[in-house]
């Protein structure tokens, strides 16, 4: 087996409110702000061969308020800032109340990623502000990370199981999720 073939854990990393500053229905590359420390955890993430995978919930496609070529664009602009360091994208169009398996706590988006991509779930990483995200990644069999941007800090009295980190930002999980490698 070649080592593009071998599986690799991924960090399975939520958008808005964790890579980029949360901005209701983000519809435009205008009104994207990456977080400072975003690149560099992505970095280390790299340098511990890490999968880096994008898993988000965009209603607003369901909402009427953008189409997903949008969301392509923005993930795509946001990869740019990020030096290309971002794997794959995955998102759910979805309302709330579709019923989709892709809409994040469900894990469908992360079977989808596993579909495409050799993944050592076991040793991956889901990590987010939301209890959705902790919720997907104890979906999916990976360990959980909550960062305290976005909506971290207000979520976190009414989580229904603690993840494995509560990091401050992104950089500070990713800090933790790799010391733990070592």
């Amino acid at each position: 087996m070649t080592h593009s073939q071998q599986s690799r854990p991924a960090a399975f990393i939520d958008r808005d409110g964790t890579l980029i500053r949360d901005v209701d229905y983000l519809s435009s590359t205008d009104d994207l702000e990456v977080f400072d420390f975003s690149r560099k955890a992505l970095e280390m993430l790299r340098e511990n061969d890490y999968l880096i995978i994008v898993v988000t919930n965009q209603s607003g496609i369901g909402r009427g308020f953008f189409d997903s070529q949008t969301v392509v664009a923005i993930n795509a602009e946001m990869n740019q800032r990020l030096g290309g360091l971002i794997d794959a994208f995955y998102f759910c169009p979805h309302l709330p109340d579709d019923g989709c398996e892709c809409r994040k706590p469900s894990a469908g988006l992360i079977r989808n990623a596993m579909n495409d991509l050799e993944i050592d779930i076991a040793n991956s990483w889901t990590i987010g502000d939301k209890a959705s995200d902790i919720e997907l990644g104890m979906n999916a069999g990976t360990a959980t990370a909550l960062v305290l941007t976005g909506y971290g800090e207000s979520e976190l009295p009414d989580l229904g199981r603690m993840p494995d980190v509560v990091a401050a930002n992104l950089l500070a999980a990713v800090n933790e999720i790799c010391s733990r490698d070592d």
